[in-house]
C-alpha cells in the first residue's frame, strides 16, 4: 500500500524549566519609592510570554500535583489551598540556536533554576511528495 501520508522529520529542541509556583519576576520598569509597585507576575507566565516574544514553536506551563525538585521534600498539592512551594515546569520548544539565545537573554530569571535541554524530532506530515526542502520554514520551527 502506498504511502498516503509521508513524514518528514525536522531536528527542534525541548527546554523544561523548573520553577516554584511562587517564583515571582522582577518588574521591568523602575518606580519611584513613593509609587505602588503593581502586583508581579509569576515566573512562569513571564516565561512563557517571553518566549512568545523570542518566535519561539511552543511554551507551556505543567503544574505539578505531587513531587520534589533539586533535591528538596516531596511536596503535595492542596485539595482547597494550592501549595506556593510546588514545582511548575515550562516547557519551551525550537531550535537549539534559538533556545540557547533565550537562555542567555533570560539570564536574570533563569539564574537559580533547573534547566533542561533535550533534543527531539518534530515529524511534519503532509501529501505525497514532500521533501524537507518543501517544509516551510514556519512549520519547521524555524520563523515566528
Amino acid at each position: 500500500m502506498p504511502e498516503a501520508h509521508p513524514m518528514t522529520p525536522v531536528e527542534i529542541g525541548m527546554l523544561r524549566i523548573y520553577v516554584r509556583r511562587a517564583d515571582r519576576a522582577a518588574p521591568r520598569e523602575r518606580r519611584p519609592f513613593w509609587r505602588p509597585r503593581p502586583g508581579r507576575k509569576p515566573l512562569y507566565r513571564e516565561l512563557i510570554l517571553r518566549a512568545k516574544t523570542a518566535g519561539l514553536m511552543n511554551a507551556v506551563a505543567h503544574p505539578a500535583q505531587y513531587g520534589y525538585s533539586d533535591h528538596g521534600p516531596v511536596r503535595e498539592d492542596g485539595v482547597e489551598v494550592s501549595n506556593p512551594q510546588m514545582t511548575v515546569c515550562v516547557e519551551l520548544i525550537g531550535r537549539r540556536a534559538q533556545l540557547e539565545q533565550f537562555c542567555r537573554q533570560q539570564g536574570d530569571l533563569l539564574a537559580d533554576k533547573i534547566v533542561v535541554y533535550k533534543h527531539l524530532e518534530r515529524w511534519c506530515v503532509g501529501p505525497a511528495g514532500i521533501t524537507p526542502a518543501n517544509v516551510p520554514q514556519h512549520e519547521a520551527g524555524y520563523g515566528p
